[in-house]
């Protein structure tokens, strides 16, 4: 199943109608006296353009945050909280896409305005890929699809296992007061990582194919710009991933795996125990980078079984980082990236939607372990 989370500020929009110019200052009993609330109906529209509902469930906190409109599009969502005041408020927002998070959810969907993207932000960072239904009077944020529909949709190609770049967009908001003064003054508060639409080969030559060689240079620098001196880099075999040890200008064991950390070579062409000790002697976060076996498209199993079970666990399940020209993906023609762990349970708890590196500041979000259906794939 898609696992989608759903955060719904109740509060959102209903500034418009009352010439307020924003949410933000607007007491609870606001929502009270709101027959129908602006943010519900439009998380309910979205929801409702899913095509295949059986296909996904739906996590969210209980009555107006959620809830009422899940079960509004026909969904019976797995409540996991809910508002610690009878109206939620900004904090609500905020606990709700952690709980989320933390959940295992593959995506949060949020139907709010700048406000709740704001909050959003604060509970999920810039590594969590999420999405706005555009609820709210101010929307000056490049989070949100451009209408509930369009959100229906982006989710669709998701469920679907089509490519669907993810990409940072900056959430801004304005201060209310001064606006109501006739002041804007937009401020920048972070980005969030949001699937957007567009021609997922627009780099492309030869017939629309990728120039691969170029490509992984691209994402290697990905890689290597986004490295810091604290964290254990655990570097698996391949092409791809051996253009991030060039980049570095370090020795690389194209068929084994390496270990770097401060852009310095900690060991080459280590075995199962030899990761584990790295592992244990290291205070800090630990990433593994894969990439995936053409045609095959298994990023663990094959090749790297050096990455075993108790690595992953000791390194974490969110320390992997999976890599991949759009090529290699495309060539799978809508198949599933698999795991073969030779660990059942492993191979169920990393089955899901996870993002994976394309390009320099590009990425797509694709199906895990799943068959071409979006079912569960059992191991």
């Amino acid at each position: 199943m898609f696992k989608l989370g759903l955060v719904v500020n109740p509060l959102a929009g209903i500034g418009g109608p009352l010439a307020l110019k924003g949410s933000d200052d607007i007491v609870a009993a606001a929502a009270i006296a709101a027959k129908d609330l602006r943010s519900s109906l439009r998380a309910t529209a979205a929801l409702a353009g899913i095509a295949t509902p059986d296909k996904v469930q739906i996590y969210c906190f209980a009555g107006a945050m959620g809830e009422s409109a899940a079960a509004a599009a026909g969904f019976s969502p797995i409540i996991i909280g809910e508002a610690l005041q009878q109206h939620s408020n900004a904090e609500d927002t905020v606990l709700a896409a952690m709980a989320l998070r933390d959940s295992g959810v593959d995506l949060i969907l949020f139907a709010g305005g700048d406000g709740t993207a704001r909050d959003v932000f604060r509970g999920v960072g810039s590594q969590f890929p999420v999405l706005g239904v555009p609820a709210g009077v101010k929307m000056h944020s490049g989070v949100y699809a451009v209408s509930p529909q369009a959100a229906g949709d982006l989710l669709n190609r998701l469920i679907d296992g089509l490519l669907v770049h993810v990409g940072l967009a900056e959430v801004r908001d304005i201060d209310e007061q001064a606006f109501r003064q006739g002041r804007v003054t937009s401020k920048f508060y972070g980005e969030l990582l949001v699937p957007t639409e567009g021609h997922f080969l627009q780099q492309t030559k030869n017939s629309g194919r990728e120039v691969e060689v170029l490509v992984i240079q691209d994402i290697a620098a990905d890689i290597v710009e986004s490295m810091d001196d604290d964290t254990l880099y655990i570097i698996g075999p391949g092409t791809t991933t051996r253009a991030i040890m060039e980049q570095l200008g370090l020795d690389n064991t194209l068929l084994g795996v390496d270990v770097i950390q401060s852009g310095q070579l900690i060991g080459n062409d280590l075995n199962e125990q030899q990761l584990l000790a790295c592992i244990t002697e290291h205070s800090g976060p630990v990433k593994i980078i894969i990439t995936a076996i053409g045609g095959q498209g298994h990023i663990l199993g094959r090749g790297n079984q050096q990455l075993s079970p108790s690595v992953i666990r000791a390194a974490g399940l969110e320390s992997i980082v999976v890599v991949a020209t759009k090529t290699k993906i495309t060539e799978l023609e809508g198949r599933p990236l698999l795991v073969d762990s030779n660990d059942p349970q492993l191979d169920q708890q990393l089955s899901g939607y996870r993002q994976v590196i394309t390009g320099y500041h590009d990425a797509i979000i694709y199906p895990v372990g799943l068959n071409a259906n979006g079912d569960a794939k059992t191991f």
